[in-house]
């Protein structure tokens, strides 16, 4: 009997070993500055949706304390915050770093690029992951990256008046992002980059004649279908766009392989819930903008061949950067692989109107 009873707490001993391995990981508390307002479906509510799962994920080794923009780290600060360790970690798209390494932007949102299901494609089963850490690694910036939300496309932008070619253009005042933004001004337009938060105002003031920021959804959430009454598609140059998680690296590398697969485990499941998101309610909010007197207008075959012929002009100027070149022609052979099965497999998409 004693000897039953000695290989039973033996077995209990192991068990427990083997099953409270979270309980003996150290705890740690992720300190979230975000770029997005949570009130922003698809937009800001990616990272509350992590930072409510993250704790029963992770065996309550991980909490995550979100930060509204501003409130503890400007949007545009967050990379160098998280870098130097003033904060462990921050949410925010690579975009906002392309004035530090124009290689940035290709893995934030690409003109004419990749839809959502290839952006994931290639970074997951390409190279993409690889050369976006890759990216952080060469510049210096201690940092591990993992993508956290992906969104469908954006509109391409409201205007006050139609614009139906090149011309109608020129001269206006635009706030626009990434490289789109670079279109444009090659174009006539003076482009300028603006906070969400601040659009609206900017439009009612007359500051700016004209902006683009996201999906329709979210833009009318801002309040632009008050104040400029043409909304244009397709969101060219935002066929999709990647939000990432950035972590400290001290931090990443401290914690343990459960802790760190719990966080890229539960990124992933916020790709596939911010793309769910997003596409479930964009129809209603454009049906709603028609309602109050938006014109859906989709630009004509001249000014869609226009911005893409003069993205492929912003391309060659971007390749002075050996990185971006890099990446770039990386993705664009993927691309090219890709089109073998996106030419087959997908009927054609509706009637544009």
């Amino acid at each position: 009997m004693k000897k039953v009873t000695t290989t039973t707490l033996k077995v209990a001993a192991l068990a427990t070993l083997c099953f409270s391995g979270a309980a003996l990981a150290d705890k740690v508390l992720l300190k979230t500055p975000i770029a997005f307002g949570t009130h922003l479906p698809a937009l800001g509510t990616p990272i509350k949706w992590v930072s409510e799962r993250i704790q029963p994920v992770s065996g309550n080794t991980i909490k995550m304390k979100v930060y509204e923009p501003g409130k503890l780290v400007a949007p545009l600060e967050i990379l160098d915050a998280v870098s130097s360790g003033k904060v462990n970690s921050g949410y925010a798209t690579a975009g906002y770093w392309q004035g530090k390494m124009p290689a940035a932007a290709l893995f934030s949102a690409v003109p004419f690029g990749p839809e959502a299901p290839e952006y994931m494609a290639w970074l997951f089963y390409g190279n993409g992951m690889k050369l976006y850490q890759g990216m952080y690694d060469e510049a210096g910036y201690n940092v591990k990256v993992i993508p956290c939300a992906i969104i469908s496309p954006e509109t391409s932008g409201w205007f006050r008046k139609p614009i139906d070619k090149p011309e109608d253009l020129k001269g206006l005042t635009m706030r626009f992002f990434g490289l789109g933004g670079q279109v444009m001004e090659k174009l006539g337009v003076g482009t300028v980059q603006l906070p969400g938060g601040e659009i609206f105002g900017a439009l009612e003031k007359g500051a700016i004649d004209a902006s683009e920021f996201s999906q329709p959804a979210i833009d009318q959430r801002l309040g632009f279908q008050k104040v400029v009454k043409y909304n244009y598609f397709p969101g060219w140059h935002q066929q999709a766009t990647v939000f990432e998680l950035l972590i400290n690296k001290d931090t990443w590398n401290k914690m343990d392989e459960d802790q760190q697969s719990s966080i890229e485990t539960l990124c992933m499941a916020s790709m596939t819930n911010s793309i769910a998101e997003g596409e479930a309610m964009q129809f209603e909010a454009m049906q709603k903008a028609q309602e109050q007197g938006v014109e859906l207008r989709y630009w004509n075959d001249e000014m869609l061949n226009l911005f893409e012929n003069t993205w492929l002009e912003v391309v060659e100027e971007q390749k002075k950067d050996p990185y971006f070149t890099k990446v770039w022609d990386d993705m664009s052979e993927f691309r090219k692989n890709y089109q073998v099965w996106e030419s087959k497999a997908f009927l054609p998409r509706g009637t544009n109107q």
